[in-house]
């Protein structure tokens, strides 16, 4: 089953468009032993509440080899485990077309995950290799949630915005690779909104919910398609470090289904 479906599945089977963002701090694991155990516990407890898992991969680098295999070992744990819920690594991959073979390589070969994040700036063949897995999800940054964001995607082309620019392309990339598809941040609602006004039904992965101050009534207001889906809603610390994340997952799953009804 390719990544769309897998997802698509997922979000109806748990009434949910919430993803937790499994990024544990190596120096604030809570009493685990290991970033793999401390993951292992929030995954068991909110697997019926989400759509979809976002390991981001500088949290393990950190940690060093342990990291990485603690990386490794959990995203198998959910394949084993939650085998209908999808694993998207947070990689923010792209280079040369030659070095971005290696990168697909390593992301969906050797970490088997289900989807991954580029970053375009490099342009199409820095990309294309991830593009081709075709039964695997590529979402590709266009604006980020960071108050930083504005230094260079807000610089107009022509008579557009940068992030424009790179929204349209991945539109026109959807058309003959219909894994791609695109991020953006909960900090830009209205950004959102003109987003979706291009991408009528195209998955947005939403990023900044939660601890970076994201607006969730804004980002489904103006991101949610039609048929009251279309977005993929992040959240990381606001789940992982919860005193109870199985409550804060459901919270956030029945916050998001009041503005889906």
């Amino acid at each position: 089953m390719d990544f769309k479906n897998k997802l698509e599945n997922a979000q109806k089977k748990n009434n949910s468009l919430v993803c937790v963002g499994l990024d544990p701090d190596p120096e604030n694991l809570r009493g685990a032993k290991d970033q793999f155990e401390f993951n292992k516990k929030v995954v068991d407890e909110t697997a019926e509440f989400i759509c979809c898992y976002k390991p981001q991969i500088a949290f393990y680098g950190a940690a060093g080899i342990k990291g990485f295999e603690d990386l490794k070992k959990t995203i198998d744990y959910i394949h084993k485990n939650y085998p209908k819920i999808p694993v998207l690594l947070d990689g923010k991959r792209a280079d040369v077309g030659h070095t971005s073979e290696m990168y697909a390589q390593e992301v969906f070969d050797f970490y088997d995950a289900d989807a991954v994040t580029v970053i375009p700036y490099c342009g199409f063949d820095s990309i294309k290799p991830f593009f081709q897995r075709s039964d695997r999800g590529v979402f590709v940054i266009c604006r980020t949630s960071n108050q930083g964001a504005s230094d260079f995607q807000d610089l107009l082309v022509g008579n557009e915005p940068l992030y424009l620019k790179v929204a349209q392309k991945i539109i026109d990339w959807n058309k003959r690779y219909p894994n791609v598809f695109l991020e953006i941040g909960a900090t830009w609602p209205e950004e959102i909104g003109s987003l979706r006004k291009l991408a009528f039904s195209m998955p947005f992965l939403i990023a900044g919910i939660g601890a970076q101050g994201g607006d969730l009534e804004g980002t489904l207001n103006n991101g949610l398609t039609k048929d009251k889906k279309g977005l993929i809603i992040s959240s990381s610390r606001g789940i992982i470090y919860a005193q109870n994340p199985k409550e804060a997952a459901q919270k956030l799953r029945d916050e998001i289904n009041k503005y889906r009804n």
